[in-house]
């Protein structure tokens, strides 16, 4: 099958959407189809103002809808709400072709957090935009949820995994000789994440931030007594979570958080606040901690087991997670049905 999968995020971002985009194209190959990614680096671009790491196509329209002419994709899904997932919507509605999409992240909470422009509003061109599909995806029960809520209809679920070859225990001493416990949190520094939740917590420890992003500079000024290790990937990140003793993730706005299924892949504990994503994640199993006050849900995660957290991770599958969104394309024409060999 001949899928297009659009996306304003591009495949060199380190973020949720575009290692969930690597993996799941990985996926689809293996299984034979054949696969067009339509990112920004198919466009013109400026920087997202205030935020370089992303990038903003400009005018992809025409260029656009030479791509998919010649690519002819048999199902179109589109992942993203930027430039690009609205170009081909507009493109889509145009021709009378059928799509889904994905809800993967609060776009309409984020940009209210940066240029203070009014979460409703966001929300009504959230809901336009997804109504249009055949079909959303959404990760979780709770995103179903609040997709309802909002008004989106025809939600369908598309999972998540891990990948257990990379994330698993290993010996380390990489947090030698610092105060225990070590308290780690991974992800892109930026103000949605809320790291300034976790850093200004008064606790016994280490804490300590990998990632990157606008707001790190900011970060260490404040709280200089942090450790921030940048960037960290491959090994050096599974060594990261392996000789930590509690993984905090203090955002209250991501509707996921992949970093959850990879500590825990590493017998890492998460401490969280009750929100979507860790409590997705964590359920009631004794694999973290969630709680209003986060250095209460980081005392009582430390008390959790290594062994519950990896058996934990290995009920998310990348497998079943790609059966799904196999399973949830239509066929961009009524009349022609989907083959997919799953």
């Amino acid at each position: 099958m001949k899928i297009l999968i659009a996306t304003d995020t591009y495949p060199k971002q380190l973020n949720g959407v575009s290692r969930v985009l690597e993996k799941t194209i990985k996926e689809l190959s293996t299984r034979g189809h054949e696969i067009k990614l339509l990112s920004v680096d198919d466009f013109k671009y400026i920087p997202w103002p205030g935020y370089h790491e992303i990038r903003i196509a400009i005018f992809p329209g025409s260029r656009l809808a030479r791509i998919v002419d010649e690519f002819s994709p048999d199902a179109i899904h589109i992942m993203t709400e930027g430039p690009i997932g609205i170009s081909m919507r507009r493109y889509c509605k145009k021709r009378g072709l059928r799509f889904t999409t994905s809800w993967l992240s609060r776009l309409s909470e984020y940009v209210s957090l940066r240029y203070k422009i009014p979460v409703k509003w966001l929300h009504k061109l959230l809901v336009n935009f997804h109504q249009a599909a055949a079909q959303t995806m959404v990760t979780t029960a709770s995103m179903e949820a609040e997709a309802k809520d909002l008004g989106i209809n025809r939600i369908v679920r598309w999972r998540r995994g891990v990948e257990l070859d990379k994330f698993h225990p290993v010996k380390t001493d990489i947090f030698a000789g610092l105060p225990r416990p070590i308290l780690l949190s991974v992800g892109r520094v930026a103000v949605e994440k809320s790291l300034d939740r976790f850093l200004s917590i008064n606790i016994p420890g280490t804490k300590v931030v990998v990632g990157d992003g606008p707001q790190l500079s900011a970060l260490k000024k404040t709280f200089p007594e942090a450790i921030y290790l940048g960037v960290k990937e491959g090994d050096e990140l599974t060594e990261c979570y392996s000789g930590a003793d509690v993984f905090v993730f203090p955002s209250l706005t991501d509707t996921f958080g992949l970093v959850n299924l990879e500590a825990l892949a590493c017998g890492l504990p998460i401490a969280a606040y009750p929100v979507t994503g860790p409590r997705d994640i964590i359920g009631d199993a004794p694999v973290g901690a969630m709680d209003n006050d986060l250095r209460v849900a980081i005392q009582r995660a430390l008390s959790c087991k290594a062994d519950d957290c990896i058996a934990r991770a290995k009920t998310f599958c990348w497998d079943l997670a790609t059966e799904d969104f196999l399973k949830n394309l239509v066929p961009v024409n009524m009349e022609q049905p989907l083959v997919a060999d799953y």
